[in-house]
């Protein structure tokens, strides 16, 4: 698995920044806008790492490019005025398998945890682990812990980061791909409350 790969992060970030900027959790400079982010950070990452499982994996998607958002766009319908605007090249690197596998990790709380397991499962972990990685009860990195186990402010500031409906178009385009892949059926599981 090619987890903390460095060839990852432009993908990552890329993916990361379409999903706030699609499904907003606040103005930019608000708290709500940071926590909306890092949820989607974290299923953005947990999806690029399920998506590119080996470096090789990774170094490929550096050179050649994930394919951008184009399609993304046209589904959210959040297509850009100009997108060869200056500032906006960074649609070149969104990833759409990745960014649709966030969204079904996203609306889904038990797809999310069995992609975190199987990212747990396949990413070699160094012990003793650097102390602003512990792990906490069940063994979980807290890594993921915005994804998995969301908090009062966390939901309230993804609203419509997680909301399964709003969603379902950007999910749904790779989403059988993914329950393959994690060898799961579709639940519909609200977020515990």
């Amino acid at each position: 698995m090619a987890g903390p790969s460095t060839a990852l992060s432009p993908v990552i970030a890329a993916s990361t920044h379409w999903l706030a900027r699609a499904y907003p959790g606040g103005e930019s400079n608000t708290v709500a806008h940071t926590l909306s982010e890092l949820q989607a950070r974290q299923a953005v990452t947990v999806a690029a790492w399920l998506r590119y499982p080996t470096e090789i994996d990774a170094a490929l998607v550096a050179i050649a490019g994930p394919g951008g958002s184009a399609v993304l766009d046209w589904k959210a319908g959040s297509e850009p005025d100009d997108e060869f605007a200056e500032g906006e090249g960074w649609r070149t690197w969104v990833d759409e398998v990745v960014v649709s596998w966030a969204a079904c990790l996203l609306a889904d709380p038990m797809l999310a945890r069995r992609g975190v397991d199987a990212v747990i499962a396949a990413v070699p972990i160094p012990e003793p682990r650097p102390r602003p990685h512990t792990r906490r009860a069940g063994g979980l990195p807290s890594e993921f812990r915005r994804l998995l186990q969301p908090d009062v402010r966390d939901r309230e500031a993804a609203t419509l980061l997680r909301h399964p409906d709003l969603l379902e178009p950007i999910a749904a385009m790779h989403r059988d791909t993914l329950l393959y892949l994690l060898d799961a059926e579709q639940s519909r599981e609200p977020l515990a409350a």
